[in-house]
């Protein structure tokens, strides 16, 4: 069974370091604990439901355990990576899939690879306007020609 533990936010990942700490130190069967990090303010634990009680009892920063299971296939994709990468360049020409701009077609001006986002501009609009974007949000309709 998989439990929802209830943690300060921000202190997810302290309260994991406790919980393996204590888990290998008086040697609770807990199978793995993790933090989605989209799911701020709580922790998962894989385990019997009296392991995990052992497991997160007296431990600073938890708020409690939510004692419903949650299937493996509802935190699947927090598990699974995303796709790979979309190789960008500017000048790229894309098309937008997802968003307000949904559609449109739109050339790379800019690109933030840390934040994998990027900033275009739309191709059918009458005044050039930069909008930035997330990679994942487009598709490369035609390749910057090399000059």
């Amino acid at each position: 069974m998989i439990l929802p533990v209830r943690t300060t936010t921000g202190r997810e990942n302290v309260v994991i370091e406790s919980i393996i700490s204590k888990v290998k130190s008086k040697r609770i069967p807990v199978k793995s604990v993790f933090h989605p990090e989209e799911l701020r303010g709580y922790i998962f634990i894989e385990g019997e439901s009296g392991d995990i009680d052992a497991a997160i009892k007296n431990i600073p920063h938890v708020r409690g355990a939510i004692s419903k299971d949650v299937p493996m296939k509802e935190l699947e994709r927090f598990l699974v990576p995303e796709k790979s990468e979309i190789k960008v360049d500017i000048n790229d020409i894309v098309e937008i899939i997802g968003g307000p701009f949904k559609g449109e077609k739109a050339k790379v001006t800019r690109l933030d690879e840390t934040k994998k986002e990027i900033t275009v501009e739309l191709l059918e609009a009458a005044i050039p306007i930069p909008v930035t974007i997330s990679v994942n949000t487009i598709r490369i309709h035609e390749k910057a020609r090399a000059e």
